[in-house]
C-alpha cells in the first residue's frame, strides 16, 4: 500500500558542503591549536547543527514542518532553515496532478448484471495544509473513495446506460470524489472509464440481439421499399391504362433491354407478342437481315 508521507533524507548537497567546510575547520583548528579547544567544539556543534537546519523542498512540493508538534507552517519550495530539534518536517506534499487507477470487480448493475469496470482519477492537492493535518494518508483515501463511489454508480445504473454513456458516468462520479475531498484540500479534476467487461455468455446473447435487430431493420427497409414500389407502379398503371400505345413502348423496351444481353434466352408469351404486333415486326426484320447477307 502506498504512502502519502514522503519522506527525504534531511542531508541534501548544501548541508553537506557546510557540514564539511566546518568540520575542517575544526580539524585544522585542532592540529593546529589556532584558536583553542573550545572553537572545535563549536565548529563540530555549528556543522551538525547547519546540517540538521539545512534543507530543500523541489519546485512542486511544499513541507509541512510542526514545532514541539504543533502545526507551525509551510515551507518550500527551494531552500528553508528549521530549528533542529525544536522543528520537525512530517512530510513533503507534492501539488503536481496526480493518476490514480481503480476498478470495481463483480459488481452488480441495477438490472442484476455482474461487471468488472476499469476507472482512472486524476487528482492534485490544492491546500496543503487540509491535505496534512484532516487526513493520515490521502492517497490511499482518494483511492478507496473512488472505488467506493465507482460500485455506488454502478448499482444506480443499468448495464446499457454504462455502455452508452460513459461520460455521463464519470461526471457523475467526479461530482462523488469532489464532495468527499474537497473538505481535505484535494480536487479531482477528470475522472475516465477505462473499460467495462461483461460475462462472456452475456457479450455472445448481446450480439444475438444485436443481429436480430439488424435484421429486423432491414425487413422492415425493405418493407418500406416494397411500399413505395408498389405506389409507384399504381400511379403508371394510371397512365397506361389511357394510353395502350405508351404500354406498347413500354413492353417492346423491355424486351430490348432483356436482348442486349448476350447469351441471354428470354421466353416470351405469344398473346404478348401478338399484343405489341412484335411477329411481324421480327418477320420483317429477319427478312431484310436475309436478303442483306445474299
Amino acid at each position: 500500500m502506498k504512502t502519502s508521507v514522503k519522506v527525504k533524507n534531511s542531508l541534501n548537497p548544501i548541508a553537506i558542503a557546510v557540514f564539511l567546510i566546518l568540520i575542517v575547520l575544526a580539524v585544522i583548528n585542532f592540529w593546529t591549536k589556532f584558536a583553542g579547544f573550545y572553537v572545535t567544539v563549536a565548529l563540530v556543534f555549528l556543522a551538525f547543527y547547519f546540517s540538521a537546519a539545512i534543507h530543500i523542498a523541489d519546485q512542486w512540493e511544499k513541507a509541512v514542518v510542526l514545532r514541539m508538534g504543533k502545526y507551525n507552517g509551510l515551507k518550500g519550495p527551494g531552500l528553508f532553515l528549521i530549528i533542529p530539534i525544536i522543528d520537525r518536517i512530517v512530510n513533503y506534499v507534492d501539488q503536481r496532478v496526480r493518476v490514480t487507477d481503480f476498478k470495481a470487480e463483480e459488481t452488480l448493475t441495477r438490472d442484476t448484471v455482474p461487471v468488472n469496470v476499469d476507472a482512472v482519477v486524476y487528482w492534485t492537492v490544492w491546500d496543503v495544509e487540509k491535505a496534512a493535518l484532516e487526513v493520515q494518508e490521502y492517497d490511499n483515501a482518494v483511492s478507496y473513495i473512488a472505488q467506493t463511489g465507482l460500485r455506488d454508480i454502478i448499482g444506480q445504473h443499468d448495464l446499457a446506460d454504462l455502455l452508452q454513456h460513459r461520460e455521463k458516468i464519470a461526471a457523475a462520479l467526479q461530482t462523488t470524489l469532489d464532495e468527499h475531498t474537497n473538505p481535505w484540500g484535494i480536487t479531482c479534476q477528470n475522472v475516465g472509464i477505462k473499460d467495462i467487461v461483461i460475462p462472456s455468455a452475456l457479450m455472445a446473447a448481446m450480439s444475438k440481439q444485436a443481429q436480430a435487430e439488424r435484421e429486423r431493420q432491414a425487413r422492415v427497409i425493405l418493407g418500406t421499399a416494397e411500399t413505395e414500389i408498389s405506389e409507384k407502379f399504381a400511379k403508371a398503371s394510371e397512365n397506361y391504362q389511357n394510353n395502350p400505345i405508351a404500354l406498347q413502348l413500354r413492353g417492346m423496351n423491355m424486351l430490348f433491354e432483356g436482348l442486349k444481353e448476350k447469351g441471354s434466352l428470354i421466353i416470351v408469351p405469344s398473346s404478348a407478342l401478338e399484343s405489341m404486333n412484335l411477329g411481324a415486326i421480327g418477320g420483317l426484320t429477319a427478312l431484310a437481315q436475309q436478303n442483306k447477307n445474299e
